[in-house]
């Protein structure tokens, strides 16, 4: 089949910016890798994509903001593609998610694909999820697959885990099986703490988390939520913990001991994800794995709560 050359644009719940790739591709196999790099989003974006995400629930596909920050973020997109430098066939556009819930058979991204496709002139393909969740599925058809493909010449069966502001994982396993889910909160709660309790968007570099201790009393009634005991496939809004976090005692904890707590809460989901068997090695990606803080709770014993699932 005939390879061509694609630029991949990925904006995820962590509201950081536009992940931009060029691969060579057949549509089955990545036949080469060209540069990829992350352009951060202005200030000003960011903060009206979060405060977005707290009315999405109530809002109209017409609402007039969603409006102007599908075609604003359709721009940033656009930038972000010329920037890579890199001629193209064809561009796939995630969007932006600002709501999801499978259950519902609902999912939202925003971001306007024929904007963006007249902007650089470039054949784009977009709103990948919609039809999927439409079909009883979670909203994540391509991340899986991409894992595979990636993934063919390691030994098996193999997890990839992707903390996003959501952190999801793909068990691959020795006959080709594909089993993927959220196994809970990524990097949003995390962000949305250090927001409140420093002057950093993010828990960088693990600082705020490293000089905290865990609070085993908070920890464990976060694990308790019915989501870890579901089996999987399964999928999560990046809010769905807000209720839990507001009454399990978080807000009374100092902002260092707060940090770390959300670390081993993310790092426990990922622990007591079932998976059909133990991975012979595991692949670490998305912004949590820049954080050292959160890389060593993945190692760590795991420490409080019922096991779920």
């Amino acid at each position: 089949m005939e390879m061509l050359r694609a630029v991949g644009l990925m904006s995820g719940t962590s509201l950081d910016g536009v992940d931009a790739a060029l691969i060579e591709t057949d549509g089955e196999r990545v036949g080469a890798f060209g540069p990829c790099r992350t352009f951060p989003f202005p200030d000003a974006l960011r903060t009206e994509l979060r405060a977005l995400l707290d009315r999405a629930p109530r809002l109209p596909a017409d609402d007039p903001q969603v409006a102007r920050l599908a075609a604003r973020l359709a721009e940033v997109h656009a930038e972000a593609v010329r920037a890579l430098g890199e001629k193209a066939d064809i561009v796939g556009f995630h969007g932006q998610t600002i709501l999801h819930q499978p259950q519902l058979h609902r999912t939202w991204q925003i971001g306007d694909g024929q904007a963006l496709a007249d902007m650089l002139g470039i054949d784009v393909a977009w709103d990948f999820r919609t039809a999927d969740v439409a079909a009883g599925g979670e909203g994540a058809p391509l991340a899986p697959i991409y894992h595979a493909a990636l993934a063919a010449p390691l030994p098996r069966p193999l997890a990839v885990l992707n903390i996003g502001g959501v952190a999801n994982v793909t068990y691959i396993g020795a006959d080709d099986t594909l089993v993927a889910c959220d196994t809970g909160p990524g990097n949003g709660p995390l962000d949305d703490w250090a927001a409140r309790h420093s002057n950093e968007t993010c828990d960088r570099n693990g600082t705020l988390s490293a000089r905290g201790r865990i609070d085993i009393a908070v920890l464990s009634r976060l694990l308790a939520d019915p989501y870890f005991a579901r089996p999987v496939p399964k999928s999560l809004d990046r809010l769905d913990f807000s209720a839990r976090l507001a009454a399990s005692g978080l807000d009374a904890l100092s902002p260092e001991d707060g940090a770390a707590t959300l670390v081993a809460f993310t790092a426990e989901a990922v622990a007591r994800t079932p998976l059909p068997a133990t991975p012979k090695r595991w692949l670490v990606c998305g912004g949590g794995r820049h954080n050292p803080t959160l890389m060593a709770a993945l190692s760590a014993p795991r420490r409080a709560g019922p096991a779920g699932g």
